[in-house]
């Protein structure tokens, strides 16, 4: 069964710190390309960030560049996003998503095959 799972989510204050997870199952892991992307109340779904699983390329949206890290273990098929001096506006429900080829690594060539069900962050004032 092919499946994403996101994890770590939760309440941290303004300029704290989260990691999110992104377990994929079921997949060739290499072959992927693995998008972050965030849906805040209200608003449309935004794209956070990607990263190919081959060659480890990634790609950032300005408004999280020099905070968000993207980074992938091929031991434990999983992918996690490194947040950073978190500010209010980052407060969303954040969903991974994969491409089955690693190639559309950039935001603009992402394809989400497949969606996890998402993780709730609350940056809090």
């Amino acid at each position: 069964e092919v499946q994403l799972v996101e994890s770590g989510g939760g309440l941290v204050q303004v300029g704290g710190s989260l990691r999110l997870s992104c377990a994929a199952s079921g997949f060739s892991f290499e072959d992927l390309a693995i998008g972050w992307f965030r849906q805040a109340p209200g608003k449309e779904r935004e794209g956070v960030g990607c990263i190919s699983i081959s060659d480890s390329s990634t790609e950032y949206a300005d408004s999280v560049k020099g905070r968000f890290t993207i980074s992938s273990d091929y031991a434990k098929n999983t992918v996690y996003l490194q947040m950073n001096s978190l500010k209010p506006e980052d407060t969303a429900v954040y969903y991974c998503a994969a491409d089955l080829d690693s190639r559309r690594w950039e935001l603009g060539y992402f394809r989400g095959d497949y969606w996890g069900q998402g993780t709730q962050v609350t940056v809090s004032s």
